[in-house]
């Protein structure tokens, strides 16, 4: 995946030629063009479901389990040997534990310092996330929001989601690209763990798989604040303080989580009225 980037940055920014590419990489021209049409390993592509006969008959028995373990404290909740145990145990389950193990893994993925002045060049962004309650459905919660900044120009956007995992992470940036008309030559992030998987000890950060594809995808440059040091990014960390309260004072309420539409309205308009000041200009209504 990490070569897959450095490909299409030396293609796409630096300019450089397919054989130039295949030459300094030491990889055929093929594997160059592959990378070039792809963002990542296109792989291979299951055209049906898995089939697990053993323990299609307790899936939703597991499910349930899981289910209650969201009211339960993180520390008291099932882990995948406790799943397999129950099932043998009270409902006679006869199949073997890596079964067991790998659905509920897919069931529950999601010095001194110093100090430089203040300058933003154009092209450049900050991304992060934050957390306001909400009121949904009659029930106050607690809601996660994506924060994305351009510095330069102060313009933002900001869309809400029930959990900050890495599918709100990769759509958040999806609908701010849409939404700016244009995708910026570099981010800068914390390290968050649904883009950082490791920082070695020099520093550089391996990323996800996931993150590590968009990147190459959208062919941008990422950035790292240092662990624990906010004001790294102060942009953003500011933004998402305007967020919250700005556009969530009261708390937003809404009959479901999933009123997408109502939400990126509102973003949107929300993210409009801090460029352009209070009073909105018409087109921006």
């Amino acid at each position: 995946m990490e070569l897959y980037l450095k490909v299409r940055r030396a293609y796409f920014h630096d300019g450089l030629s397919g054989r130039a590419i295949a030459r300094d990489f030491g990889i055929s021209r093929d594997s160059v063009s592959k990378m070039l049409a792809y963002s990542e390993p296109p792989g291979y592509q299951r055209t049906a479901p898995i089939k697990r006969p053993k323990l299609d008959a307790f899936t939703d028995q597991i499910d349930l389990w899981l289910a209650e373990d969201k009211q339960r404290p993180r520390k008291q909740r099932h882990t995948a040997k406790r799943v397999f145990d129950r099932l043998r145990v009270e409902c006679g389950f006869t199949g073997g534990y890596t079964i067991v193990k790998d659905y509920v893994r897919v069931k529950k993925c999601g010095s001194k310092e110093m100090f430089v002045p203040l300058s933003h060049l154009p092209g450049h962004a900050q991304a992060d996330f934050g957390e306001a309650l909400v009121v949904i459905g009659g029930i106050e919660q607690k809601a996660y929001f994506f924060a994305f900044d351009l510095p330069h120009s102060d313009a933002c956007y900001i869309r809400a989601y029930p959990a900050a995992n890495t599918e709100a992470w990769l759509d958040g940036h999806v609908h701010a690209f849409a939404f700016f008309g244009a995708v910026p030559q570099s981010i800068l992030y914390d390290n968050d763990r649904c883009l950082v998987a490791k920082i070695m000890p020099d520093g550089v950060r391996k990323r996800t798989q996931r993150f590590s594809a968009m990147l190459s995808h959208y062919v941008i440059d990422d950035r790292y604040g240092r662990p624990g040091k906010g004001n790294d990014k102060g942009k953003v960390e500011g933004l998402v303080g305007y967020a919250r309260r700005n556009f969530m004072v009261p708390p937003l309420m809404h009959a479901s989580m999933h009123c997408r539409a109502v939400n990126a309205a509102f973003c949107q308009l929300g993210c409009v009225q801090r460029l352009f000041g209070r009073a909105m200009p018409e087109a921006a209504r």
